[in-house]
């Protein structure tokens, strides 16, 4: 699964997340995603990269998060 910066995502909870970023941690080097809450406060996240893109089982969708496709309203 490659991810898309600036795509919205969805949880497998039902909520949604723009990813800003992808950003590494200072110490372990480990590869981070930034993503921003698409409700309420809108607060920025960070989630290990793989396990941002890990499949789940049993849940609504393949994937913890999955990109949307957001039609424009304009023709």
């Amino acid at each position: 699964m490659e991810l898309k910066i600036k795509g919205i995502y969805r949880h497998f909870k039902g909520d949604y997340y723009l990813v800003e970023d992808v950003a590494f941690h200072s110490e372990t080097g480990e590869k981070m995603v930034v993503y921003r809450a698409l409700y309420g406060d809108n607060k920025l996240w960070v989630r290990p990269y793989n396990m941002f893109i890990e499949e789940v089982v049993g849940k609504s969708q393949p994937h913890r998060f999955e990109l949307q496709t957001i039609e424009s309203v304009k023709k």
